[in-house]
């Protein structure tokens, strides 16, 4: 979550506010996370090895984040968070959000395991990113919209994502279905 306090403080992970410094930490960490997805999967991943590719200390690494599962469902939180203000419609919304990661087989996976985590820190930034993507929705859908509707595009989405995270469709292909999703539950759209 981007936020500027003053000038010594610029981002808020879940733990606390960092300096600008710790920020370049993180920031270091949570790139060296994707790549090192990209080389060793989801099961080869450990903190020790990210902090190794980022130049940092494993203490220091553990400092920022308690798990691979955290550390993980930061990285989708950052792209979450990157993501321009809402412009289209409910399906671009959900296309947008469904192709955060789907470029990238090995994260994507990776990211559906880590946000089912159940240390304290996966559980905030899993309250988060919902908060956040029941927020484009809102936006998509304007003024007044129905609660129910907005329950079911985010159990849409998020069925969507264990579908996709067990395999049995592509994360590509997963925008598309939930794409035939919102117009079942929108037939006016």
């Amino acid at each position: 979550m981007s936020g500027h306090v003053s000038g010594k403080l610029t981002t808020e992970p879940t733990r606390r506010r960092l300096t600008e410094r710790q920020a370049d930490t993180v920031r270091r960490l949570t790139d060296a996370a994707v790549d090192e997805v990209r080389e060793a999967g989801y099961e080869g991943l450990t903190v020790r090895n990210v902090a190794k590719r980022a130049g940092v200390a494993p203490a220091t690494a553990y400092t920022y984040f308690a798990s691979k599962n955290h550390l993980i469902t930061e990285v989708f939180w950052r792209r979450l968070s990157a993501l321009p203000p809402v412009t289209g419609d409910v399906v671009a919304v959900l296309r947008e959000i469904a192709l955060l990661v789907s470029d990238e087989p090995e994260l994507a996976a990776a990211c559906t395991t880590a946000m089912l985590g159940t240390d304290p820190d996966v559980r905030e930034l899993r309250v988060r990113i919902g908060l956040a993507i029941r927020r484009r929705l809102e936006e998509a859908l304007g003024d007044g919209a129905d609660p129910k509707v907005v329950g079911a595009l985010e159990l849409a989405y998020a069925g969507a994502l264990v579908h996709a995270g067990m395999g049995y469709t592509s994360y590509a292909r997963m925008a598309d279905r939930l794409a035939e999703m919102a117009e079942l539950i929108l037939p006016d759209s």
